[in-house]
């Protein structure tokens, strides 16, 4: 049921309290730290076709054309601060049994807040890994040498895209220089999951076991669209565990949720955070 107003909270709350919680979030977090997202209402109408894994390892000018882009929208993930939401959870960390956090999102924006036992299911942006020797490279170091080996590059007018993308005219890739492995001179890719690439195994044996210990999934900023979320979900209600979703528009969760709300995760979460004990 997607309730309004106080009773919302109310039945909030009292699902929660006194279980032991897990947390699943998506992008919809995010936004309100200014990262955009994929599939928010106001982007429902500018849909965009994210970077394959296959596209990515196979060809040059894929690669190109994802790492000039990333050198323009890296600086929007790496400066942005966690907001109202993701303090909220670290407030609720304290206050309840919140055992973990599991996020879709590859921004770090969880940790920054100082929220604890945060797994990442896609990964992080803050890395970027050698696809031959598996020797991991801070992004700040190779957003450095993009800068070194393309001097020249001047993006202009740019539009900020979900992930650490922009949107950028086809010619502003002419020319451009991607670096390669220091070590191996292989390939490198962020250390996060493209579509079409599957979640490490030993991660997804993780999650299942933060999902195994907890009494009740609290889902917040997730359309759910993607099944590496929703499979949490549904496994959830399988088990008769009470499910709640917190989001900007429908789910793909909504009829799997005890209890579902329509509204701003920097004021639902912040006003949960403060009645629940």
């Amino acid at each position: 049921m997607i309730l309004e107003g106080e009773t919302r909270l109310e039945h909030l709350v009292e699902m929660l309290r006194g279980r032991r919680l897990l947390v699943l979030s998506g992008a919809g977090i995010s936004t309100e730290s200014g990262i955009p997202d994929y599939r928010s209402p106001e982007r429902s109408q500018r849909s965009r076709r994210p970077m394959r894994y296959q596209q990515f390892v196979r060809s040059p000018e894929a690669r190109r054309r994802y790492w000039v882009r990333s050198l323009v929208g890296w600086p929007r993930i790496d400066q942005a601060e966690p907001n109202l939401g993701h303090r909220a959870l670290v407030h609720m960390q304290v206050k309840v049994d919140l055992d973990g956090i599991i996020t879709q999102n590859v921004d770090g924006l969880h940790q920054r807040a100082g929220s604890r036992n945060v797994l990442e299911l896609h990964g992080t942006l803050a890395v970027v890994r050698c696809l031959h020797c598996r020797v991991p490279e801070a992004r700040s170091a190779f957003q450095r040498r993009l800068l070194e080996l393309n001097p020249d590059f001047r993006p202009g007018r740019i539009e900020l895209a979900p992930d650490g993308d922009a949107d950028l005219p086809r010619a502003q890739e002419d020319g451009f220089r991607v670096p390669v492995c220091l070590r191996c001179r292989g390939l490198l890719k962020p250390d996060v999951v493209f579509f079409g690439e599957n979640v490490p195994k030993d991660r997804l044996e993780r999650a299942w076991k933060m999902l195994e210990r907890a009494e009740a999934l609290l889902v917040v900023g997730s359309s759910l669209t993607v099944y590496s979320g929703y499979r949490f979900v549904a496994r959830a209600s399988q088990q008769g565990k009470p499910v709640a979703i917190v989001n900007r528009g429908p789910t793909r969760g909504d009829a799997d949720a005890s209890v579902r709300i329509d509204g701003k995760l920097g004021e639902v979460l912040p006003a949960l955070a403060e009645q629940i004990e």
